[in-house]
C-alpha cells in the first residue's frame, strides 16, 4: 500500500526508496550498544566533562600565562595528577570489554565460532571498539610521555589525539553508511564536529600556542558531548521522534523510517535545526565561560624561560614534585652537598 514507511538511502549517488519492514514492530530500550538511547547518551556525557574540564584549564592557563601559554592535549587534576588518563584508560577498557563481550548477542561471543570470523551483525560492536582502543592508546602514551618527558612529548601527542579523532571520524563514516534517513542526519552533522576536533588538533601542532586553537578544540570536544545527547534523545526515544516517523526493529536494529518524501524532508530540517540551536548554545556558553574565568584568574607575573633550544617548545605541564626530588638525588649522587654548608675553618694551635 502507499503508507507503507519509506526509507532513504543517502550514501549512494542519487537517492534511492526503498520499501521495507512490512511486519514493523514497536521495540523496548535496552542499554546494549551505540545503537540505544543510553548508548549514545553516556558517551555524550564522557565527551562533554572531558571537554569542560579542557575548557576550564585552556582558559584558566591563558589568563594567567598568556606569555608561555602551550596548550596540551591533557591536564593534570589538583590531587591526582593522571586522574583524567587513568580515567580513559579504566573507563575505555571497561567499554571495550562490554562492547566485545557482552554486547554481542552470539553467546557474548565477538567472533563466529565455526570459522572465526566477524559476523555481520557485530561490525558495529568492532567499530565501537576500535574508536575506543584510539583513546586507550592516546591516553597510555600521554601518560609515558608525562614519565620519560622526550623532548617531542607534546609534538606526538598531538600527533596521536589526531589519530584518535580521525579513527573515530572514519568509524563514524563507515558506521554511517548502515543508517539511512533520518539516523543518517544525525550522524553526519556529528561527522562535521569530530572534523573541527581533528583539525584543531593538528593545527596545534603547527601553532603550539595559539589560544584559538585549543580554545576551539575544547569547545568541538564539548559539542560532540553535546550532539551525542542529543542524538540518543532525539533518535532513539519513542516520544521525541519527528511526526510522520517512527522507531521500529529490523533485524535487530533500531531504525527511523518516514512514511514518505515530505515527513522524511521535515524530519531532516528540524535535525538541521537542532543542530544550529546546539551550536549557538554551546557558543554562549564558551564566550560566556571564558569572560567568567578570566575575571576569576588575573594574569600571573612571569619569567622568561631560557631552556629552549633550537626553537622548540617544551611541554607545560608541571613536573611532579616526586620526579624533582629524584632528579635532584641522582644529581648529588644520593648524598647531601656538604660543601655548601661547611665553611673552611682556621685552627689556631
Amino acid at each position: 500500500s502507499n503508507k507503507e514507511p519509506l526509507l532513504i538511502v543517502l550514501s549512494s549517488p542519487s537517492p534511492i526508496f526503498l520499501r521495507s519492514y512490512q511486519n514493523p514492530r514497536r521495540v523496548s530500550f535496552r542499554a546494549a550498544s551505540m545503537g540505544t538511547l543510553v548508548g549514545h547518551v553516556i558517551p555524550g556525557f564522557a565527551f562533554l566533562v572531558f571537554g569542560l574540564w579542557h575548557l576550564y584549564n585552556h582558559i584558566k592557563l591563558h589568563c594567567q600565562r598568556p606569555k608561555s601559554y602551550a596548550p596540551p592535549t591533557w591536564f593534570p587534576a589538583p590531587k591526582v595528577r593522571h586522574l583524567e588518563l587513568y580515567i580513559i584508560l579504566f573507563g575505555g577498557s571497561t567499554y571495550l570489554v562490554t562492547e566485545l563481550f557482552v554486547g554481542p548477542s552470539s553467546h557474548h561471543h565477538p567472533l563466529d565460532p565455526t570459522d572465526w570470523s566477524i559476523p555481520t551483525n557485530h561490525l558495529h560492536n568492532f567499530q565501537h571498539s576500535t574508536m575506543t582502543l584510539a583513546f586507550i592508546v592516546h591516553a597510555a602514551f600521554a601518560l609515558h610521555f608525562d614519565r620519560v618527558r622526550p623532548r617531542a612529548g607534546q609534538m606526538m601527542s598531538l600527533l596521536l589525539g589526531s589519530m584518535v579523532f580521525g579513527v573515530e571520524l572514519l568509524m563514524f563514516n563507515i558506521h554511517s553508511n548502515g543508517h539511512v534517513g533520518l539516523e543518517w542526519q544525525y550522524h553526519w552533522l556529528l561527522q562535521a564536529v569530530i572534523s573541527v576536533s581533528l583539525a584543531t588538533t593538528l593545527l596545534g601542532i603547527g601553532y603550539p600556542r595559539s589560544f584559538a586553537v585549543g580554545f576551539a578544540r575544547s569547545v568541538s570536544v564539548v559539542f560532540q558531548g553535546v550532539w551525542f545527547k542529543v542524538l540518543g534523545v532525539f533518535v532513539y526515544s519513542p516520544r521525541f521522534i519527528p511526526k510522520g516517523c517512527s522507531l521500529q526493529n529490523h533485524e535487530g536494529f533500531l531504525v527511523v523510517p518516514c512514511d514518505g518524501h515530505a515527513s522524511l524532508h521535515r524530519a531532516k530540517s528540524l535535525a538541521n535545526l537542532q543542530f544550529a540551536w546546539s551550536l549557538v548554545v554551546v557558543a554562549i556558553f564558551s564566550v560566556w565561560f571564558y569572560l567568567h574565568l578570566a575575571k576569576k584568574y588575573p594574569e600571573v607575573p612571569e619569567y622568561e624561560c631560557l631552556g629552549k633550544v633550537d626553537g622548540h617548545v617544551e611541554d607545560e605541564l608541571p613536573e611532579s614534585p616526586k620526579k624533582k626530588v629524584e632528579e635532584k638525588d641522582v644529581k648529588s649522587g644520593g648524598f647531601l652537598p656538604m660543601g655548601k654548608w661547611l665553611q673552611p675553618m682556621d685552627l689556631e694551635m
